[in-house]
């Protein structure tokens, strides 16, 4: 398997999920040059992911070529032996998809504008206080066990911890959600997150 990455880019959650699981991936680094959009491989990025050209996109060994961040988690964690996501069928299943939608469309989501250079000071302000609205239902959940959904990994945690990386980016200020920076520390501490930063160049988002 192939995964294309950015460096630091939401493509870091599937990345981590590959090391996390033990899993022979391969990475092929994506260059963005204004419109165009280059693989390692000197392949036209678009023609690999024609929805958007984004990353993270993981070319299957059959040749097939699976998108969307949350549909290549949970491919990735199927191929492990490693556990990374609850019994299927659990309750605590279902939880690790509703995080994994809340991640997505509250959190992830709530990024996007900001990378928007034309944002104006005061929706930047406005933004940033709609997403720490957000994070206190997250500083709260975490104040109950060490990860998203108990005390061991799971796929919304490896996805959590790469977009809240964001944060220093736009200097968002996480020292007022202690359970919040704990558990970002918690990941760096991980083996499977430091060989995921390290492929990418990254620091360890406590350094």
């Amino acid at each position: 398997m192939k995964l294309y990455y950015s460096p630091g880019a939401c493509s870091l959650s599937p990345h981590i999920v590959a090391r996390e699981g033990k899993l022979p991936v391969e990475l092929s680094r994506v260059t963005f040059d204004g419109a165009v959009r280059t693989t390692a491989e000197g392949e036209d990025f678009f023609v690999v992911n024609p929805k958007g050209g984004y990353v993270p996109a993981l070319r299957l060994d059959s040749g097939e070529v699976l998108a969307e961040g949350v549909a290549i988690i949970q491919y990735l964690a199927d191929q492990s032996s490693e556990t990374l996501t609850p019994e299927k069928g659990s309750m605590d299943y279902y939880r690790m998809l509703e995080w994994l939608t809340f991640i997505s469309s509250e959190i992830h989501k709530g990024f996007s504008p900001l990378y928007n250079p034309a944002i104006t000071d005061e929706a930047k302000e406005a933004q940033i206080k709609k997403i720490f609205g957000r994070l206190t239902f997250v500083e709260a959940e975490l104040g109950n066990h060490s990860y998203l959904i108990g005390d061991a990994l799971t796929l919304p945690d490896a996805y959590l911890y790469t977009i809240l990386r964001w944060s220093k980016k736009f200097a968002m200020d996480l020292s007022g959600h202690p359970n919040i920076s704990a558990f970002m520390a918690r990941m760096d501490a991980r083996e499977g997150v430091k060989e995921a930063l390290k492929e990418e160049g990254l620091e360890a988002f406590t350094a």
